[in-house]
């Protein structure tokens, strides 16, 4: 190793709720450094899951970032001239960062009113374990269950 290793910085929670998750989220939700706005939208599909499941909803969020979270996945692995696609685990850090990478991905291809309701949606469908995101954590997992042959070329 040539340099030294980038340090963690430390993430700033977020204000309302005061949770570092919701934060990051947030974060990722944000376009063009408007984070006022990635807030405000944030904030509003909280509002519609209080309002639609009568639960707390920073318990939906955080059920619903734990059914998208990979725990294997595939990479790909050059062994003589041939490609393999390996499965190997996730680190903990990577699993968060996929799961929000996922949910946003489908909440933004969803094709409701605004992007409050899009974001209250699909937090709450994958809360119960469905909804498109859920459906890319299956498929990774079966993707590197199919791959299981090649588990003895891991690095």
């Amino acid at each position: 190793m040539r340099r030294k290793r980038a340090e963690k910085r430390i993430r700033k929670p977020d204000p309302k709720y005061n949770d570092i998750l919701i934060g990051r989220f947030i974060n990722c939700l944000m376009w063009e450094g408007k984070k006022q706005v990635a807030q405000r939208v944030m904030y509003d599909a909280f509002g519609i899951i209080e309002e639609k499941t009568k639960s707390d909803p920073t318990e939906v969020f955080k059920k619903a970032l734990n059914n998208v979270q990979p725990s294997i996945e595939v990479r790909s692995r050059r062994v003589g001239g041939a490609n393999y696609q390996v499965p190997s685990e996730v680190r903990p850090d990577r699993r968060i960062a996929l799961a929000i990478k996922w949910l946003l991905t489908y909440t933004r291809a969803r094709n409701e009113k605004s992007m409050s309701l899009k974001l209250a949606n699909e937090l709450m469908a994958a809360s119960v374990g469905e909804g498109n995101s859920v459906k890319k954590k299956e498929d990774v997992h079966k993707m590197a269950e199919a791959n299981k042959a090649f588990a003895h070329f891991k690095w």
